[in-house]
């Protein structure tokens, strides 16, 4: 988006059109309206992949038997 040369004016601009372009597409009525989305729209990309990996590692742990885990806790030298 930025070049060689671009000014802070100039990025700026460049900024607000494609802003400007975004929310035209989406049909949204202000741009505050549109980043608000777009802000949304990446929080919940993040969470979705936060509940994917939390999904695999208990998926991990249904192979294992609780009981056993719990005697060689209790074997165990350190304190847990």
């Amino acid at each position: 988006m930025t070049g060689e040369g671009m000014t802070s004016v100039s990025v700026s601009y460049e900024t607000r059109r494609h802003i400007n372009t975004l929310r035209s597409l989406e049909g949204i009525k202000s741009v505050d309206a549109c980043i608000m989305s777009l802000v949304k729209e990446h929080k919940m990309a993040k969470m979705r992949g936060v509940t994917d990996d939390l999904r695999a590692k208990i998926e991990e742990l249904q192979g294992i038997d609780a009981d056993l885990l719990i005697q060689r806790l209790g074997l165990c030298p350190f304190p847990v």
